[in-house]
């Protein structure tokens, strides 16, 4: 599988294109997305091709193990863990970079985003997945802890995909904003042509966190498949409105979140504040309030935050494959047009993984990583520590 999805110039002679291999574990914990990118530049332009896409999904013990650590465990255990990621995030490149049929020593770097554990804006920041066992198992240097240097220089160290969404996947006509519904949900609007300068990005809350949390506090079930369970409740709008009321939603960009405040505690209390607000609250009714949740928190931050024209929004992620939170998401923010990432490019659950990718070209390149009018951060800089193989 080969897409290219920007540039389809060669790059001038003596221009050497680079094969990044870019891995990431977001926050909705259901695995490690990870990708062969080829890069080069041409007159300015950056031209990037797909080389190949995998999901390495979690089985139950190691999703167990990752959970564990985002409520607090061990020193020893958070150790072990750093070590065990950073063999699964090496085993997945290694299958990635088989699928691609790309020799290692083919391959320039690989950059990886490691699992999040803690996240505190402008503050501190811990990404796991040790970066020297991938290094020592795959024989392929590694650019690593991307959000640490945004966070240092005083930025809120997210989201870190904007830079991506800029400079590979602009409308050349038109405002667009760009929706990741991982975990959390971040929205970079992008000016046409991707001018770095008017480029404005912000986390705008849960993306399938709630969802996903309500979902396996009540069934058997990770996730809502096709949305089954919402379209069988009803969304209860007393709550939706309550929980809208959280400090975070009001607060002006630049800003982000995480699972530090959407925590399997505030699942519990969001299920028991539906069941207390309708008698015969089911569970189908407490995904349907998620998902709304979910939705209008989304808009929210269109409404507060967004004066730009904005006319369409590409939506990626996992929560892009939940065909009720799609149908919640258009219906609030009407009259945008909302549609799927892969509708104009690939398959949108690499799109993290390309855009990590992408910043690990941009250190090699000795190139900022972070926008500081998305992020906060004093300055741009170059994001990542490399471990050589």
């Amino acid at each position: 599988m080969s897409t290219r999805f920007r540039n389809p110039r060669k790059p001038p002679r003596g221009a050497e294109p680079r094969v990044i291999v870019g891995l990431m574990s977001g926050t909705s914990l259901d695995g490690i997305s990870a990708a062969v990118v080829r890069f080069d530049e041409y007159e300015g332009k950056v031209g990037a091709e797909l080389l190949a896409y995998i999901s390495h999904p979690y089985n139950p013990p190691q999703r167990a193990q990752l959970s564990a650590a985002l409520t607090g465990v061990s020193p020893r255990d958070y150790t072990v863990l750093d070590f065990e990621l950073g063999a699964w995030l090496a085993d997945a490149a290694v299958a990635v970079m088989a699928e691609a049929g790309v020799a290692r020593d083919d391959i320039d770097v690989i950059a990886s985003h490691g699992q999040t554990i803690w996240h505190e804006p402008a503050r501190a920041t811990w990404q796991m997945g040790n970066a020297a066992v991938i290094a020592e198992r795959t024989g392929v240097s590694v650019i690593s802890d991307f959000r640490s240097r945004d966070v240092a220089a005083g930025g809120q160290g997210a989201p870190l995909v904007t830079i991506a969404d800029a400079l590979l996947f602009a409308s050349s006509d038109r405002w667009r904003g760009m929706l990741n519904l991982g975990g959390i949900g971040n929205v970079q609007i992008i000016p046409p042509n991707g001018v770095l300068e008017s480029v404005r990005a912000f986390d705008t809350g849960p993306g399938v966190v709630i969802i996903d949390g309500v979902v396996r506090a009540l069934t058997e079930h990770v996730i809502d498949e096709h949305g089954a369970l919402a379209r069988s409740g009803s969304a209860i709008a007393t709550v939706v409105t309550q929980e809208l009321a959280h400090p975070f939603f009001s607060a002006p960009p630049p800003k982000s979140t995480g699972r530090e405040l959407f925590t399997p505690l505030y699942i519990r209390a969001f299920i028991e504040q539906c069941r207390a607000a309708k008698a015969d609250c089911t569970t189908g009714d407490i995904v349907a309030t998620a998902v709304a949740l979910t939705a209008r928190s989304i808009a929210m931050g269109f409404e507060r935050f967004i004066a730009e024209p904005v006319t369409e929004l590409l939506v990626s992620g996992g929560g892009a494959r939940n065909p009720a939170l799609l149908d919640a998401i258009r219906e609030s923010m009407k009259p945008v047009v909302v549609s799927k990432f892969e509708d104009l490019y690939f398959d949108g659950d690499a799109k993290e993984a390309v855009a990590f990718a992408f910043l690990g070209w941009l250190h090699l390149e000795h190139r900022a990583g972070n926008v500081p009018n998305a992020t906060g951060a004093a300055g741009p800089r170059i994001l990542g520590s490399y471990t050589p193989a």
